[in-house]
């Protein structure tokens, strides 16, 4: 049993010959204790995690560098959990002892201020690690450690620290975005399932442009990853193959040759060219999930926005009205007091406040109309009041700007799912989708001819982008088992009324088509022998251009195989039926995996439901479907950050970003959102895992 040693306690009288050796100066000692597992081994344990390290076996001293790394780089996870909560672990140098023997000799002394030293390098190395943080996610200039007043702040903490030059700066910020990097390397390289990917362009002020490519997936412990993985300069944005290189650069770089499913576009940027370049890359990657098929050309979030657009613009002039008289009411005090006082007299039961909306958001836009149309009756007698108010709005006015919001309304509840504190899963939003499809379908058709009017151009772009990306949506919501088929069923019949049957068998073939191939993916290439002959029987995957459908065939190929082996030896000639009843048999058991899925009755509907945690749960009873509801559910339809979902423009970056290195600039992203989300947590089991031979041999 290990015996925890205090460094504290002074030593022992016996063994004061070696009392220089047992003293402990380094700084890592007020994070660790020493213990000791036998007469030849002692090892180090954190105070905080409790982890052990290796420290001296035998004869072999180990040192301490790799004990300073734990606290200093924030390996340790309790450190690291205090540094998030706003606790912070000190780092304080040990105090220098002085001796109180008057004869001692002031060799002691300068040993320990090279103690302090070392205690003092040790610090400085963790103040430098917390400034690269600052400056990662504050978005901070890598100059900002040569400005006047952060200099002042850091000498006024500490008249020792180093000015750090901006050079210094740079080196540690992308040190810690590698660290981060391999990481996540291992994290995605550990994963059983597949990675979706999502690409969205952000704007310069140069002809040049920068496609941020995020990566979305399923751990093995069914927890949903949303992580930036590359961000790459495209010299010539406007190219039809600009994308495609940056694809190829990203699947390379993080080696998803073998892990790739689907992929996520703007149509703002990328035209009908490049989605089809984008396909094509897709299904020669992934060529037996759907063809390729797993292309999602639009941006929901981006779809959205335009919608909303469509909306204003019809009535934009009346917008302009109200957005002016909003404006002449909260911008004046007296005006404002003028209008509360009137609001007070008129009895208007609403509690909004008036606020002026921010044109590069739409949800501004739609909060400032509703709050405008609940104190309508107030504008209308302002003029009364203020002899200075000269905007006139009209009660038909005020009644389209009503409907306008009922649309508006629809639009944000779709939008703000993206907006939680983390990233739905796919069936989530089949949900809003069809709802979205649904009254604006019937809108488009209404009496009321404003209606029409104001819908005609949103269900014209939606129903675009429906058809598109319907089955995604569907075979996403099939995987909920709240909803699974029925859902599909219900709400097609609503859309479509009798002519819902094909577009419910579609989504059914779509969901069969897909298990299969999930289910070839997951068979064992089989390789048994024909006759005695040296030939054996090989599968062979062809794709058939003009049906796209998947045929298996096999062919007899010679090998030149030793002549002291045989595959798969056999006893008599029905051997290799055995094999092929077998095979059949495991087939038709795999196949009815999803259909006693849809079989099965419909859980409860609750609002709180973990789908993720029902598929970890229901994973060995569908070992097949489970692995294909992980990879569907992770699939992103919006390439926007939570922070940009109701933007009316895409992102530019400013002028001083521009002028840094794009191995810089991708550096302070990535690495921004990997702390953000947390990456370091996560620390995946790299142990090489043993599995069976594809190939059985038996030696004569």
């Amino acid at each position: 049993m290990a015996n925890p040693t205090n460094n504290s306690e002074p030593p022992n009288v016996d063994s004061q010959t070696n009392n220089k050796r047992r003293r402990k100066k380094s700084i890592v000692w007020e994070h660790f204790t020493i213990e000791t597992i036998d007469a030849g081994c002692t090892r180090a344990r954190c105070m905080q995690c409790k982890k052990s390290f290796a420290y001296i076996s035998g004869s072999k001293l180990a040192g301490t560098s790799h004990l300073k790394r734990h606290i200093a780089l924030g390996i340790c996870p309790v450190s690291r959990n205090h540094e998030k909560s706003g606790q912070i672990v000190p780092f304080t140098p040990l105090p220098i002892k002085v001796s109180q023997d008057v004869n001692a000799v002031p060799r002691k002394r300068v040993k320990s201020s090279t103690s302090g030293s070392t205690s003092f390098s040790f610090y400085q190395d963790c103040r430098r690690q917390d400034i690269a943080k600052m400056v990662i996610m504050h978005e901070y200039p890598l100059t900002i450690t040569e400005c006047p007043a952060f200099l002042n702040c850091v000498k006024s903490l500490q008249p020792e620290f180093p000015i750090l030059s901006v050079e210094a700066v740079e080196r540690d910020c992308v040190g810690l975005y590698r660290r981060e990097r391999q990481t996540l390397l291992n994290l995605v390289s550990s994963i059983r399932g597949q990675v979706n990917l999502s690409l969205d362009m952000w704007a310069t002020d140069q002809s040049v442009g920068y496609v941020i490519i995020t990566g979305q997936f399923i751990d093995d412990d069914w927890k949903l990853h949303r992580m930036v993985l590359s961000v790459i300069l495209l010299p010539f944005p406007d190219s039809e193959t600009a994308f495609n290189h940056a694809l190829l650069s990203c699947v390379t770089d993080w080696n998803l040759e073998t892990k790739l499913l689907a992929v996520t576009l703007d149509e703002t940027f990328a035209n009908k060219a490049v989605r089809k370049n984008v396909r094509h890359l897709l299904s020669v990657k992934n060529p037996l999930i759907l063809n390729g098929k797993f292309l999602i050309g639009s941006c929901y979030a981006r779809v959205l926005c335009h919608l909303a657009q469509d909306a204003l613009g019809v009535i934009s002039e009346t917008v302009k009205k109200v957005r002016d008289s909003v404006k002449y009411v909260v911008t004046v005090k007296s005006c404002l007091d003028r209008f509360n006082d009137l609001r007070i007299q008129l009895q208007v039961p609403s509690a909004k406040s008036l606020v002026l909306d921010d044109q590069s958001q739409w949800n501004t836009t739609y909060h400032m109309l509703v709050a405008a149309c609940e104190l309508k009756e107030v504008f209308s007698c302002l003029d009364t009041f203020d002899s200075n108010y000269r905007i006139s709005i009209t009660m038909d006015e005020w009644k389209h700007v009503e409907i306008l919001c009922t649309f508006l309304k629809l639009l944000l509840d779709a939008a703000d799912i993206l907006t939680g504190p983390t990233y739905p899963t796919a069936n989530a939003f089949f949900h809003e989708a069809w709802k979205i499809q649904l009254e604006l379908r019937n809108a488009s058709v209404s009496d009321d001819a404003f209606i029409r009017q104001l819908t005609r151009s949103m269900y014209e772009r939606f129903n675009k982008y429906w058809k598109d990306c319907f089955l995604v949506f569907s075979i996403a919501v099939v995987m909920d088992p709240r909803f699974k088929m029925k859902l599909v069923e219900f709400s097609f019949t609503r859309i479509y009324g009798e002519d819902a049957d094909h577009w419910i068998i579609d989504v059914s073939n779509g969901v069969h088509e897909l298990f299969l191939d999930y289910v070839v993916q997951m068979l064992p290439p089989p390789t048994f022998v024909v006759n005695g002959n040296d030939g054996f029987l090989k599968p062979e995957i062809r794709q058939e251009e003009e049906d796209e459908e998947t045929i298996l065939h096999c062919e007899i190929m010679k090998t030149e195989a030793d002549e002291n082996e045989l595959f798969l030896s056999t006893s008599d000639e029905l051997s290799d039926f055995d094999v092929y009843i077998s095979g059949i048999s495991n087939h038709q058991n795999t196949k009815l995996e999803l259909d006693q899925y849809l079989e099965e009755s419909v859980l409860p509907r609750m609002q709180e439901f973990d789908v993720l945690g029902w598929w970890k749960s229901n994973r060995k009873k569908y070992p097949t479907l489970s692995k294909m509801a992980s990879d569907i559910l992770s699939i992103p339809v919006s390439t926007k950050f939570q922070d940009s979902v109701f933007d009316m423009k895409c992102k530019k970056i400013d002028r001083y970003r521009c002028s840094l290195k794009p191995s810089t600039f991708e550096a302070l992203v990535c690495a921004k959102d990997w702390l953000q989300n947390g990456i370091s947590d996560h620390s995946p089991d790299l142990s090489p895992s043993i599995s069976p031979k594809s190939v059985v041999k038996t030696h004569l």
